[in-house]
């Protein structure tokens, strides 16, 4: 229990959130957790270029960084006949235990002497496999036990440890590395998933909609996107948004090697910056929350590339330090605001299988940027590439725009003389 002074200290949406006992329960292993995926940010990639052959290390690197992520976005849609029938408690815990057995098996296997690269980027896709659905299975847990106004704060808070563990993972990855291999930094992220599983697996939910189990005839995530404009056109997006920033997970470390020559403790710097931005940015959402949907997220993809562009100087770090922090400052609110948003909007009873194929199809965004990166990088330069993926993100602003006014001129054009007008939902 907490004891008195702190809950005073707490602004009232946070005490109330924090005398949940679920919530308190299950947020110190959901931090813990992030932490472990945060020091796989420098792992994965780092022990990709240990492993990669020379001349070919930045293809390995963008293969590695895709393999993690991007077979979440198949288990999303290949085994959702399955999976959207299982409650949201039993998708966390068994996507947790699949990533801690997947996970731990690369230490066991470097020490083995038989962590190929081929056998590298199949463990961690295989591990990555039902990701999709565990974080669906995150993010509805407690959607139906919450108020309107707590789940803007739990969305916050969510994601404050997130983006807190992009500052410490990487930065306690980049330590970590100059005494172990990085096989091992990923074998604690897979500790970590274990204690999540078992921490998961041992509370006791009410029935709800969202977090009980999904009938085969409701109705799949896809279907619901689509008749929901406002979240379908979120969705492209945000798509367009992750695909721009891809590369950037492959470039840096090229950036940060070559061009700098330094080490991961550097690369491990710039994420920290990033997350103590984001985390700033994810604190300050009361403030943003009264904001008109497209207005503060096309505000944000703009501030974020804004931010990518000091990656243009390469005699020093500092510019892109700080540039990359302003960059995680912009964004930090955004996936608060976007599951809120879908939380608020979806049906109760199908709102698993709405958060995986949003999951499933996003996955597919970031990985084909990596890809793309790790291609580029062995024909052009690492800041160039950083630097294309702001202006790309600047760019989506004017593009959407431009399109959010010819669907709304489209609507007002289709729409019966004797029907209201709607007004656009804020999100709250």
């Amino acid at each position: 229990m907490f004891s008195a002074a702190p809950g005073r200290l707490m602004p009232r949406p946070y005490r109330s959130l924090f005398a949940d006992r679920t919530f308190r329960r299950l947020i110190p292993v959901f931090a813990l957790s992030d932490l472990g995926d945060g020091m796989t940010v420098v792992a994965v990639a780092w022990l990709a270029l240990a492993l990669g052959p020379d001349g070919g290390q930045g293809a390995l690197v963008g293969v590695a960084v895709a393999a993690y992520v991007l077979p979440g976005a198949l288990g999303a849609l290949v085994l959702g006949r399955w999976m959207r029938r299982l409650p949201a408690q039993r998708l966390l815990v068994t996507d947790s235990a699949l990533r801690a057995v997947l996970l731990g098996a690369v230490p066991v296997a470097h020490v083995a002497g038989v962590l190929t690269p081929a056998v590298y980027v199949g463990l961690l896709g295989a591990s990555s496999l039902l990701h999709a659905w565990g974080k669906a299975g995150k993010h509805a847990l407690f959607a139906p036990l919450l108020s309107g106004d707590q789940r803007v704060t739990a969305n916050s808070v969510l994601s404050t440890s997130l983006w807190s563990a992009t500052i410490a993972g990487p930065a306690l990855a980049g330590l970590l590395v100059g005494v172990v291999s990085p096989a091992w930094i990923i074998g604690l992220d897979a500790a970590t998933f274990a204690v999540l599983a078992l921490q998961a697996g041992r509370i006791t939910l009410p029935w709800s909609p969202a977090s009980g189990a999904v009938a085969g005839g409701k109705r799949q995530g896809l279907s619901v996107l689509r008749r929901q404009p406002e979240l379908l056109g979120l969705l492209v997006v945000t798509w367009v948004f992750n695909l721009a920033f891809g590369p950037v997970e492959v470039a840096l470390p090229l950036f940060v090697s070559d061009n700098l020559d330094a080490g991961a403790g550097l690369l491990g710097t710039y994420w920290a910056a990033f997350g103590i931005g984001a985390v700033i940015g994810a604190l300050a959402l009361g403030a943003a929350r009264q904001l008109p949907l497209w207005q503060a997220m096309l505000g944000i993809i703009a501030g974020h590339g804004v931010g990518m562009l000091p990656f243009a100087i390469t005699h020093t770090a500092l510019p892109s330090v700080i540039g990359f922090a302003f960059s995680g400052l912009v964004y930090g609110p955004y996936s608060a605001l976007s599951f809120t948003l879908i939380q608020d909007r979806a049906p109760a009873d199908s709102l698993t299988t709405v958060l995986a194929a949003r999951n499933a199809v996003l996955l597919t965004a970031s990985p084909l940027g990596a890809a793309l990166g790790g291609f580029l990088l062995d024909r052009t330069s690492a800041p160039a590439i950083l630097v294309g993926c702001g202006a790309l993100m600047i760019l989506i602003v004017p593009t959407s725009t431009v399109a959010l006014k010819l669907y709304r001129d489209h609507r007002r054009r289709h729409q019966p003389s004797h029907a209201p007008v709607k007004r656009a939902r804020r999100t709250t």
